[in-house]
């Protein structure tokens, strides 16, 4: 079944300088060195993808590539240059101001790599905070932000203020305070990287337990591909304001579509990045229980490993598709990777 389409732009730019609203009239797809030559940044250039409901889909990129500027410009939080912004197929650039408020009051979730919590606010007052700008009463507004807050895992820290929390806690209420007017669509800007590592991993277990239990569509942006690996369905690779591939984190890897994609992933272990149904043999044998298509191989090699005989795989629905054996495993793991 073809997925349907929760979020896409069609040839989006972002242009910074003098000139920057004059330029596409004359040239519509002008280069880097035409821009240049303008004195024009081309922070966005002509950039369209399709977001599907319920997945992840992770914007990637170096410093300077574009990917938070894009994200802005799909919230409509700058305006583009130029270009469509589709939200349910409706174009957001031709919303009014009022529209947008109330679409991102009750529509988009947002959260950023600062928390921006209210300092002399509880836990439970900057969770409830979205919903008290919507007028609810306050006793229906406590009640949703208490479930909210439960669900990110502060049960019994209601009461505290941001400055008694850990930087992860305070993550946590971030998420709660976007969480709680139930958006359609939620953006995440480097919402981890300013956690020691162990905290980061603690709030991306925390965000796939979420996302499994609430099946949100998620716009996230990173620029650790370790990262996006773990949590994207589907990840963007961003250069100098452009979209340079979209792919799932094993295509990416297995069959970039340019040399800097291949540099960009080039050092991330495919065992991390491979799946079972990448490496089984389609129509054979195994024994014992099976292995899912969609398992990543650093999560079951050792069982693979340590199997007699080949292990069964299972696709969608539980049917056996295949199988792999220890051979196969050993060749990502000891080798250069399937495909190399």
């Amino acid at each position: 079944m073809t997925p349907k389409t929760k979020l896409a732009c069609r040839n989006v730019w972002k242009l910074y300088g003098a000139a920057s609203d004059r330029i596409l009239q004359g040239n519509p797809n002008p280069s880097a060195q035409d821009l240049r030559a303008e004195g024009i940044v081309g922070a966005v250039r002509d950039v369209s993808i399709d977001v599907n409901e319920g997945e992840i889909f992770s914007i990637m990129g170096l410093s300077g590539s574009g990917k938070s500027t894009l994200v802005r410009c799909l919230s409509r939080l700058i305006e583009p240059t130029a270009g469509e912004v589709l939200f349910d197929g409706v174009d957001l650039l031709g919303a009014s101001e009022a529209e947008m408020i109330e679409i991102r009051r009750h529509k988009l979730g947002m959260v950023f790599q600062n928390f921006a919590l209210l300092p002399h606010l509880t836990v439970l007052q900057n969770a409830m905070f979205p919903l008290t700008v919507q007028g609810w009463s306050k006793s229906k507004a406590e009640e949703k932000a208490r479930e909210v807050v439960e669900l990110v895992g502060l049960k019994g820290r209601e009461d505290y203020y941001p400055r008694e929390l850990s930087g992860g806690q305070q993550q946590r209420v971030g998420i709660a305070r976007s969480l709680v007017a139930e958006p359609d669509l939620w953006f995440l800007d480097e919402p981890f990287s300013a956690l020691d590592p162990l905290i980061r991993r603690e709030m991306q277990d925390e965000f796939l337990s979420l996302q499994g239990r609430l099946h949100k569509t998620i716009v996230f942006i990173t620029h650790d591909f370790d990262e996006a690996v773990r949590l994207a369905d589907r990840i963007a690779i961003m250069k100098d304001g452009e979209v340079i591939q979209v792919a799932t984190p094993e295509e990416l890897v297995m069959n970039p579509a340019t040399e800097y994609v291949e540099e960009f992933t080039r050092h991330i272990p495919r065992s991390k990045v491979l799946t079972a149904g990448r490496l089984m043999t389609k129509g054979g044998a195994g024994a014992g229980a099976p292995v899912q298509q969609s398992d990543r191989i650093s999560d079951v090699a050792e069982r693979i490993i340590t199997a007699q005989d080949p292990v069964p795989v299972a696709g969608p629905g539980g049917k056996i598709v295949g199988s792999i054996d220890r051979h196969a495993i050993a060749h990502v793991l000891f080798g250069r990777g399937a495909g190399e």
